[in-house]
């Protein structure tokens, strides 16, 4: 695996997943009354955080996108 996920986009991911983590289960806002969608959302953030943490997004390699400053 080659890395695809710059510093700034790691740290837009990380933020924005665990937001999506721990807003449903704090309950806020109450959008996240629906069970489907309170799952979905944390498993959206774990997807985030993932990427995030290992610097590579699938869908970036699919799409030919990097967001990696080149050597």
């Amino acid at each position: 695996m080659t890395a695809n996920v710059g510093n700034a986009d790691r740290l837009i991911r990380a933020v924005l997943g665990l937001i999506l983590i721990f807003a449903p289960l704090l309950n806020i806002p109450a959008i996240w009354s629906s069970a489907v969608l309170a799952y979905g959302s944390i498993a959206v953030g774990l997807v985030l955080v993932a990427t995030a943490l290992f610097r590579f997004c699938p869908l970036y390699r699919i799409l030919g996108l990097s967001s990696c400053k080149l050597n």
